[in-house]
């Protein structure tokens, strides 16, 4: 018979507790089930969460896979400098898959003219490298609140041994049980941020008080104006004819390719500011600050389909 003088103690976890189990256990069975899994790493915001997540999972051991970055030529120095600094301090290895390794190698063409971007060009490198170290996971970012075609993913999603992906050939993820049972040639995408948000992501880099690159903060920039969206004024970008570039307060939602990521309009120079801001937005963060998502209604699902992150 219970004894009516103990007390019993509930214990009931924050959302972003909840969220963080969610990917630590997510983190492990990719380890346990798996054998050659790796991370990918572009230095932005969702990244930088999977480190600490991993370092959670795994620590005081070392990461049981290599972090690997799929490198345009075309980032931005802040965060190439970033990547190389933290990657640095966490002592674990650090791949770099060159697009212009491939473009040199004639495995991809280069776009010219004022829109050419090698954002697409990425999917080739990735394929190549994924081929190349015999991986058979790869751990992404991506968050269902993206963009719609990231809501068709589940954690696990699988390739096929084109690097395919084929969103009606997915399987069931019942009671939070993943099948990573593949055949030769296949692989996985594993994202263990798809139920976070990316208020989430703000939220948890602000709790755990995470270094990020200084383009995330307000900070004044020399930028160009094109379809309603404002660039980096670079080396890697043609002017059209009438674009004229200006001094601007600016930050970015996301990071990537200078020649398709946008910057917004902001004065947000600390995380409390950028956490505010984001709360404050009703515009999906690829919606707004990146020009490859525009191409078609379609954009993001046909690049996966050929095997984009």
């Amino acid at each position: 018979m219970r004894d009516p003088s103990v007390t019993a103690v509930r214990y009931e976890l924050s959302h972003l507790q909840a969220l963080e189990a969610e990917s630590i256990h997510i983190f492990r069975e990719v380890a346990a089930e798996f054998e050659r899994p790796v991370l990918l790493f572009s230095g932005g915001k969702d990244s930088i969460v999977l480190l600490r997540l991993a370092e959670k999972a795994f620590r005081p051991g070392r990461f049981p896979f290599p972090i690997m970055h799929v490198d345009t030529g075309h980032n931005f120095s802040e965060v190439v400098a970033f990547r190389d600094r933290i990657t640095d301090a966490l002592g674990e290895r650090l791949i770099i898959a060159s697009v212009q390794d491939s473009i040199d190698s004639g495995r991809v063409t280069e776009e010219i003219g004022p829109r050419a971007s090698r954002n697409r060009l990425q999917t080739t490198t990735l394929l190549d490298a994924i081929e190349e170290h015999g991986f058979d996971a790869a751990f992404g970012g991506a968050r269902r609140d993206e963009e719609r075609a990231r809501a068709k993913e589940r954690v696990f999603s699988f390739r096929d041994d084109f690097g395919q992906w084929d969103p009606k050939a997915q399987r069931p993820e019942l009671w939070a049980l993943y099948n990573g049972r593949i055949r030769r040639g296949e692989h996985v995408r594993v994202f263990p941020i798809s139920n976070w948000t990316e208020l989430d992501v703000w939220q948890y880099i602000a709790e755990q008080r995470l270094e990020i690159p200084s383009i995330y903060f307000s900070h004044e920039r020399q930028v160009f104006a094109r379809d309603g969206m404002l660039y980096a004024h670079n080396e890697f970008v043609q002017l059209i004819d009438g674009e004229e570039p200006f001094a601007e307060s600016v930050r970015y939602r996301t990071v990537g390719d200078m020649t398709c990521t946008g910057a917004v309009r902001s004065t947000a120079a600390t995380l409390q500011e950028v956490v505010a801001e984001i709360a404050a937005t009703r515009i999906t963060e690829r919606g707004e600050t990146r020009a490859d998502d525009r191409v078609t209604e379609a954009a993001m699902e046909d690049r996966k389909r050929e095997g984009y992150f």
